[in-house]
């Protein structure tokens, strides 16, 4: 009985990693071995890099509310503190956006908790 080797499945799988690998400079997009490691590194890259996204994120936020909140005498810490106190339920990405986008709802955000 002759040897039975699945080289479509063999194939397809090395075709998919050489997919991802498409743009990587010299050997590490054409020869497999190489793209299998590139492409197995950029994964752990990329999925490290989603966490740090939200940290960074919500560091840009933060920097927005607190320039916006001086402009009006208050710090960011104050600021945050009257709005947990009034209970008003405005997350960061929403107050960051009104202080940079909208600033007459934010002026109104803040006479509101001062």
């Amino acid at each position: 009985m002759p040897r039975s080797v699945n080289s479509v499945a063999s194939r397809a799988r090395r075709k998919k990693i050489l997919k991802q690998a498409k743009g990587y400079f010299g050997r590490r997009k054409n020869v497999y071995t190489v793209a299998k490691n590139a492409v197995e590194k950029g994964m752990l890259y990329s999925y490290r890099d989603r966490k740090n996204n939200k940290r960074n994120f919500r560091g840009l936020w933060i920097q927005r509310i607190n320039a916006g909140a001086r402009q009006f005498g208050m710090s960011y810490s104050q600021f945050m503190g009257k709005i947990k106190a009034n209970q008003i339920e405005l997350n960061r990405k929403v107050l960051a956006d009104l202080a940079m986008n909208h600033p007459e709802a934010f002026k109104a955000i803040v006479d509101k908790v001062k």
